[in-house]
């Protein structure tokens, strides 16, 4: 069992400044500082994957995390300034590796990737970050100052991404070093320590991440501004879309565009497909952007609709797969172009030249009454609600 006696001391000069603020605040003359830390950590009892240093500035947070996995310290990585982020990776990781590394943080936008790390946002940076020390200590990483840079509804969900990663990476470990308290329920740590009173306890039970409660509104295909930079292949978007928006805490953060089903159905069955989906980088990683194609297609089955998705993009395509309300119908392949040449302008969305899987949604269907307010509905302010 770790147990830590660290003093750290340092000379101090005395110039006639210092001997002023001696008198000013009578301050004993000194001619050293001395602090002093005891640390009792049992993190050798049991097997565990996360961890948590938290506590208020100058408790010794940084200076305990040294001490005990000072070579696992995520160093702050010289990022090529001119270069995508994509290539600050280790040179012997292929670009599968990469974006599904990335992905599996949140962040999952292809656009965002092909930039250099100095104009991404601070979100995207500190997932960016998070990857690029995955990458280059995949057992051990230790995160100093986690989530201080972003906003905390962003750390927060930032955190439950990272968790899920850390959780799925076997033999990965993860140790956060922060002041902030909020993003203990959402790492979900199997221990945490509070230098400033010397407490620590295992978590013998996971909790699990909080819910995320989404707001959804049918929305203007003008709201699509807001989201289009962020999507992976097109920033198009056909006028004809239905759109919803997904609200958190009243920000919008994630989109959904649905268009008619360009196949052959039995009968007079009427269908309709998923035309854009995109959640913003702060807010990837928690399966927001698949709970809100999950509300629309329950939307459209209330109505009567067929619900269908095909995807080109590794992460949505693996949600789906583990998802009970998606049944795959094509596995990744090229889809066929459609002859009609009344249905071109629909066509030019749909997509032949890349490797795509299709789903079709057989989840719960909404209500009726609710899903006819909600397609009807004109505003622009959230109208239901769904949970994550």
């Amino acid at each position: 069992m770790p147990v830590l006696n660290i003093t750290r001391s340092t000379l101090i000069r005395r110039t006639p400044r210092v001997v002023q603020l001696e008198g000013l605040f009578d301050v004993p003359p000194l001619r050293r500082s001395e602090i002093t830390w005891q640390a009792n950590l049992p993190i050798e009892e049991r097997a565990w994957q996360i961890g948590l240093i938290v506590g208020p500035s100058g408790c010794g947070k940084t200076t305990l995390a040294l001490e005990l996995f000072g070579e696992n310290i995520e160093p702050g990585f010289d990022w090529p300034p001119d270069r995508a982020i994509v290539d600050g990776f280790p040179a012997d990781m292929s670009m599968k590796e990469i974006t599904l590394l990335l992905s599996s943080v949140g962040f999952s936008s292809p656009p965002s990737w092909l930039r250099p790390f100095g104009v991404l946002s601070n979100g995207e940076q500190f997932r960016a970050t998070i990857a690029r020390a995955l990458a280059e200590q995949p057992e051990l990483v230790v995160i100093d100052e986690f989530t201080s840079v972003v906003d905390r509804t962003v750390a927060q969900v930032g955190s439950a991404a990272i968790a899920k990663t850390i959780r799925r990476r076997v033999g990965q470990r993860l140790v956060a070093v922060t002041c902030h308290y909020d993003v203990a329920e959402w790492l979900d740590p199997d221990w945490i320590y509070e230098p400033a009173t010397d407490h620590f306890q295992w978590r013998l039970e996971r909790r699990g991440r909080p819910p995320i409660s989404l707001e959804v509104a049918r929305v203007s295909p003008s709201a699509w501004r807001l989201f289009r930079n962020h999507h992976y292949l097109s920033a198009n978007l056909n006028r004809s879309a239905v759109c919803f928006c997904a609200f958190l805490d009243g920000r919008p953060v994630a989109f959904s565009a649905w268009l008619p089903f360009l196949g052959r159905l039995r009968g007079k069955q009427r269908a309709r497909r998923n035309h854009r989906t995109v959640c913003v980088p702060d807010f990837q990683g928690v399966g927001i952007g698949q709970a809100l194609v999950d509300f629309s297609a329950s939307l459209w089955t209330g109505l009567g609709y067929r619900a269908f998705s095909a995807s080109s993009h590794p992460g949505e395509i693996a949600a789906k797969n583990r998802s009970p309300y998606w049944r795959l119908l094509r596995a990744p392949s090229r889809a066929a172009r459609s002859g009609d040449g009344n249905l071109r302008q629909l066509a030019r969305t749909r997509a032949t030249n890349r490797l795509t899987a299709s789903f079709e949604y057989v989840g719960q269907k909404l209500d009726p009454h609710i899903a006819r307010r909600l397609h009807g509905s004109k505003v622009q302010a959230p109208d239901s609600k769904v949970e994550t």
